[in-house]
């Protein structure tokens, strides 16, 4: 079954590029997206821009209103995300816990709906 692993955190909490640690970060972002294309796991995974660069559409009364900026008032922000390929709910739980952002931000897990069933 197919899960999106929704990837949210406040930028501050990040190890910024000047940083020390930045490296080792990244590196870790790199093993964990390797051990899941090694287990068969990965469909898709991206990394996105910042929230600033955010545009938000909506339509009311037949016209398109755009607005700059990230649609939810909130410090975290949607920094990225996965598409994985496991047997069950426990199995993207596990993943998602494995995630290297996942001890200062919040893994949303949410099933991908199927219509060909």
């Amino acid at each position: 079954m197919k899960y999106m692993l929704i990837l949210a955190s406040n930028p501050a909490d990040e190890p910024t590029p000047d940083s020390d640690t930045f490296g080792e970060y990244m590196g870790e972002w790199e093993v964990y997206t390797q051990a899941l294309i090694e287990a068969g796991a990965m469909v898709a995974g991206e990394a996105l821009h910042g929230a600033e660069t955010a545009s938000t559409v909506k339509v009311r009364d037949g016209k398109r209103i755009v607005n700059d900026g990230p649609f939810i008032e909130s410090k975290e922000v949607i920094g990225g995300f996965y598409v994985i390929d496991v047997a069950d709910l426990d199995a993207a739980l596990s993943w998602a816990a494995r995630i290297p952002n996942s001890h200062f931000g919040t893994i949303e897990v949410r099933p991908v709906m199927d219509f060909d069933e």
